[in-house]
């Protein structure tokens, strides 16, 4: 049974499962340990032989899926789980349905296209005043704050940039998980503001914070997801790896959750 735990383990197996300084999903991990942002599962917290690590319905699973009972994932439903194959027996036994994903990790290689904002958009760094303006964005993309437990984490001084029309907030461009070497990025623009560059600008403006910061941005999307792939290669990402992760439904059995 994995059972989640109210701090981070101690050193032990589960740093070579999930070992630093990985791009993309790989840095879920160390953003959960260094910004207490998500959750740690373990099955033993003294002597872990399997382990979760979630943050924003993200998971990635490390360790002997043999040491787990399918009960013990109910946590994790709903998710979107990043696991070794042999993990897949066990999901497939946990969760109602499991559904693969291709996935893409982009890297920064160099400097993107120069954004032209029409006339009327500032382009700039958000801070703690923002948090309402992002709160504004609304709830279909509310998805972008999860990482850092909602809008004023995002708004925190260094992790954003925004396109601002007067005080109406139009496109944000974040860190979404942030690692010891890569920082992950994502970008969300209200549906009727896409196609003006204004996520490329703040994209661009946020990867030369990320790169002053002595570390290097990363992109994960869809492989399907054309209009994502055209924002990375705008903003100077290319791609370095595939990946496939698993959209989990409901728990097949009854599991334990998380205490908040």
């Amino acid at each position: 049974m994995i059972e989640w735990c109210a701090a981070v383990p101690a050193a032990g197996p589960w740093t070579s499962w999930f070992p630093a300084g990985r791009p993309g999903p790989g840095a879920l991990a160390e953003h959960v340990r260094t910004t207490g942002h998500g959750h740690w599962w373990v099955d033993d917290p003294a002597a872990p032989r399997a382990a979760a690590v979630t943050c924003a319905r993200h998971a990635v699973l490390g360790g002997d899926p043999r040491t787990t009972d399918p009960a013990g994932l109910g946590g994790l439903a709903h998710h979107y789980v990043l696991a070794p194959d042999r993990f897949l027996p066990l999901l497939g036994a946990a969760f109602e349905r499991i559904v693969p994903w291709e996935r893409m990790i982009w890297i920064h290689r160099e400097p993107g296209r120069a954004a032209r904002p029409a006339p009327g958009i500032r382009i700039r760094r958000l801070n703690g005043l923002d948090a309402p303006a992002v709160r504004g964005l609304g709830d279909d993309l509310a998805w972008i704050t999860e990482s850092w437990g909602g809008p004023a984490g995002v708004a925190a001084p260094g992790r954003a940039w925004g396109a601002f029309r007067g005080p109406r907030l139009l496109s944000l461009a974040c860190v979404y998980f942030t690692g010891s070497r890569y920082e992950d990025l994502a970008a969300a623009t209200r549906p009727g503001e896409r196609g003006h560059g204004l996520a490329a600008a703040c994209v661009t403006a946020l990867c030369a914070d990320v790169t002053a910061r002595g570390r290097t941005p990363s992109w994960t999307c869809s492989r399907d997801n054309h209009p994502s792939r055209r924002l990375a290669a705008a903003a100077g990402f290319r791609p370095e790896q595939g990946y496939v992760h698993y959209a989990v439904g409901a728990a097949a059995v009854r599991g334990p959750v998380p205490v908040r």
